[in-house]
């Protein structure tokens, strides 16, 4: 159960595409509650942001439907020239990108965000590059840890420099959970993450606004409510007023102008006033539902590849609407993350629905058939886990057997 057939009589996770298919209604349903009166304001036209987010959703689907047919092991043959277009990117919108809420992020307008691009790419060349090596290169420092290291810092610190250190956390956490899926020692993630901590700490110490942002968090209720505080007061006061069941659909008053852009990372906070706890509880459950078949999906492919592959895009956007939602809850420091498939934004949203794209591509080539091959699989699975006990994931990268070369 779970797969729909294909024209080439492979098999598509469809429990996958409807626990997408409903985020994408519920944030459509979002956007346009919490835009129908900024539309107005800002255009004359109450459903502007609200158009502009279907448009963008048909290049999404339009994405999603390439990734999933194209035989995913394409995207490996051109991981390299992937992931150089994106650094290019991160590097022009350094010198002729807009400056838009303290950090140049965006080209075309506001239209293209190479950060959000990043997030793809990254996990597309590191799932390359740690599937092209063996458990035994992956724990050596030469071979492993160091090459890694250098490549993320230099993806996070040309983020950085665009003021963007949460998508460079972001970013850095999913690798790092490749990178330990994939065989990496837990030595190694220890030390990585307190290097980590050690450099954001360093960058937060030496940025007054992020380190605001920290005491605010530290005290949220007791901070000034009508300066670094504003924000999240004003954000809990939605999640307060929405109650069990919400207000009801389009009844907010927050995001009236109380809540900064309400319609992109604020939105969870509108949807908790408008439809309640129970609102939130049901896109939660989807996202969670989604994370389980990612992995499913992940556990079950037939390589080490796409073993990392969709290891990594179900992490990076599981820990993007963990960050999301940790944020509106008070739960995380400030920062501007958006939810996949709800928050309002073309970039953020054709990377998500690329990213599923690139899983139902995966699950194609592993769901298994109706004519008995499941039982096959599951014994060929079987032989690799008990051969190879040490490997994660159902063996993400196997050991390289003797004589056999490893890239």
């Amino acid at each position: 159960m779970g797969q729909s057939k294909s024209e080439d009589g492979h098999k598509y996770d469809y429990l996958l595409i409807i626990a997408v298919v409903a985020l994408l209604i519920v944030g459509l349903m979002m956007i346009y509650s919490a835009t129908f009166a900024l539309g107005y304001q800002l255009h004359n036209q109450p459903t502007y942001y609200f158009i502009r987010q279907l448009l963008w959703l048909g290049i999404g689907l339009l994405a999603m439907i390439i990734c999933a047919r194209v035989e995913y092991h394409t995207w490996r043959r051109f991981s390299i020239p992937i992931m150089a277009f994106v650094i290019l990117l991160l590097g022009l919108v350094l010198v002729i990108g807009e400056m838009r809420f303290g950090g140049r992020r965006w080209l075309l307008h506001g239209s293209i965000q190479p950060s959000e691009l990043s997030k793809l790419a990254i996990i597309i060349y590191i799932a390359d590059w740690l599937s092209s090596k063996g458990d035994e290169q992956i724990r050596k420092i030469n071979y492993g840890l160091i090459p890694f290291a250098i490549l993320l810092g230099f993806i996070s610190g040309l983020i950085i420099l665009q003021q963007d250190l949460s998508t460079a956390v972001l970013i850095a956490g999913t690798a790092l959970a490749m990178f330990f899926i994939a065989g990496g020692s837990l030595w190694q993630i220890v030390v990585s993450v307190g290097v980590a901590g050690t450099m954001i700490a360093f960058f937060i110490t030496r940025s007054s606004y992020r380190l605001a942002r920290i005491v605010t968090f530290l005290d949220p209720l007791n901070n000034d409510p009508t300066g670094d505080g504003y924000q999240i007061y004003q954000i809990l006061i939605a999640l307060g007023s929405g109650g069990l069941t919400g207000l009801g659909l389009g009844s907010s008053r927050q995001k009236f102008g109380y809540i900064p852009a309400s319609h992109t990372d604020g939105i969870f906070a509108i949807l908790g006033e408008e439809l309640g706890l129970l609102g939130c509880l049901v896109v939660i459950g989807l996202l969670a539902f989604l994370a389980y078949r990612g992995f499913r999906i992940a556990l079950e492919a037939g390589d080490p590849f796409g073993r990392v592959l969709a290891a990594g895009i179900t992490c990076g956007l599981i820990f993007q609407a963990i960050v999301n939602v940790g944020v509106i809850t008070a739960s995380l420091p400030f920062t501007g993350i958006p939810l996949p498939f709800i928050s309002f934004g073309g970039s953020s949203l054709v990377v998500s629905m690329a990213s599923i794209g690139l899983l139902l591509a995966v699950s194609r080539q592993t769901m298994p058939d109706e004519d008995g091959s499941k039982k096959e699989r599951d014994r060929e699975a079987n032989h690799i886990r008990r051969r190879d006990r040490g490997a994660r994931l159902s063996g993400a990268v196997r050991r390289p057997r003797a004589g056999a070369s490893a890239r």
